[in-house]
C-alpha cells in the first residue's frame, strides 16, 4: 500500500471507530475523508485566538460550508494534525513542555512564552506572499532564540510525486544569500524545478528559513522539521532527503533539525502520560 493511501486509510479507521460518518470533499461528492464537523477532527475544539490564526494565515484551513467541507476537516489533513499536538499545551500555558518535547530545549525551560500557528515571515518585499509557518514558538527576550518554528507534514508529502521549485525571483536577492553559501548553491539545483526531492519540500523550507532569517539573523531561531514517517521505500527515501537537507544547513550553521510525529508522541506518552492521560490516549490512539 503506497504511503499516501495507508495514511488516509488509517485515518478513515479512526473516525468510523469513533462512530463519525465521513463526508466528501464536496459534501456527497468525492472519497469520504472529512469529518461533517471540524470539532470532531480536533481533540479539543480551536481556541478563539489559534481560529484567529487560520483566518488571518494565506491557506484557507478552517473556511467551508455544508457541500465543500474545509481543509482541516479532512481526516488526514496537516493542519489538524498540528493542533492536536500543539493547541493543548497553549492552552494550559505550557509551551515550553511541548517545545522542549519537540528538541527545541532542554527540559524545563521557560522561555517559551506563546504558541502562533501560520505565523507570516515577509522575506521581501517584492513578494506578495510571505511564508506561513505553521506553528512558531514566540519565546522570551532574553532568549538567545527569539522563534521556535516548526514545519509539520502528513499526507500531503506522500500525496505527489515532487515539488514546485523556487522561483528565480529568490535568486536574485543579493545579501540575503551571503552567509549561507551552501542553501544558495542547493537553492540554485532546485530552481525553477525541482527534480532532487520526491518528498521534502525543500523550496518551502528554504523560503521559511529566509523568513527567520530576515527577521532575526541567521543565529535568532531555530526551525524543526515534523514528519509522519511510514514504512517502506517511500519512508526511506523520505528520511534520506531530510538528512541531505540537514547537512547542507549543517553546513551554514542553520539551527534546524528533523523529528517524526511518531517520535515526539512516543516521548510525550513517556513523559507525561500519567498527567496529561485523555490527551495522550487520543494521540497514541490515533497517530500511532
Amino acid at each position: 500500500m503506497r504511503a499516501y493511501e495507508y495514511i488516509l486509510s488509517k485515518q478513515t479507521q479512526w473516525a468510523l471507530n469513533r462512530g463519525i460518518p465521513l463526508i466528501g470533499s464536496k459534501g456527497r461528492r468525492g472519497r469520504p475523508a472529512y469529518t461533517p464537523e471540524l470539532d470532531q477532527n480536533l481533540f479539543e475544539p480551536l481556541e478563539p485566538t489559534v481560529r484567529e490564526c487560520f483566518v488571518q494565515g494565506d491557506g484557507n484551513e478552517i473556511i467551508g460550508c455544508i457541500d465543500s467541507p474545509s481543509k482541516m476537516q479532512a481526516v488526514h489533513s496537516s493542519s489538524a494534525l498540528s493542533v492536536n499536538i500543539f493547541q493543548y499545551w497553549q492552552k494550559i500555558n505550557q509551551a515550553s513542555v511541548i517545545a522542549a518535547a519537540s528538541g527545541f530545549c532542554r527540559k524545563g525551560s521557560n522561555a517559551s512564552q506563546r504558541i502562533v500557528f501560520e505565523d507570516k515571515y515577509p522575506i521581501d518585499i517584492k513578494f506578495q506572499f510571505s511564508p506561513n509557518i505553521d506553528v512558531v514558538f514566540w519565546n522570551s527576550e532574553s532568549s538567545r532564540f527569539k522563534r521556535f518554528a516548526v514545519e509539520c507534514k502528513f499526507s500531503e508529502a506522500y500525496g505527489s510525486q515532487g515539488h514546485s521549485g523556487l522561483k528565480p525571483e529568490y535568486m536574485s536577492l543579493g545579501t540575503v544569500w551571503e552567509d549561507t553559501p551552501n542553501a544558495r548553491d542547493l537553492a540554485k539545483s532546485i530552481c525553477p524545478n525541482d527534480s532532487s526531492f520526491i518528498y521534502l519540500h525543500a523550496a518551502q523550507l528554504i523560503k521559511h528559513i529566509l523568513g527567520l532569517k530576515a527577521k532575526f539573523g541567521k543565529h535568532g531561531f531555530r526551525l524543526l522539521y515534523l514528519w509522519y514517517d511510514v514504512l517502506g521505500e517511500e519512508g526511506a527515501t523520505h528520511r534520506s532527503e531530510i538528512e541531505v537537507f540537514s547537512e547542507v544547513m549543517k553546513a551554514d550553521g542553520v539551527n534546524f533539525h528533523a523529528m517524526s510525529y511518531q517520535e515526539l508522541i512516543v516521548k510525550l506518552s513517556n513523559e507525561y502520560r500519567q498527567e496529561h492521560e485523555m490527551y495522550i490516549e487520543y494521540l497514541t490512539k490515533r497517530y500511532l
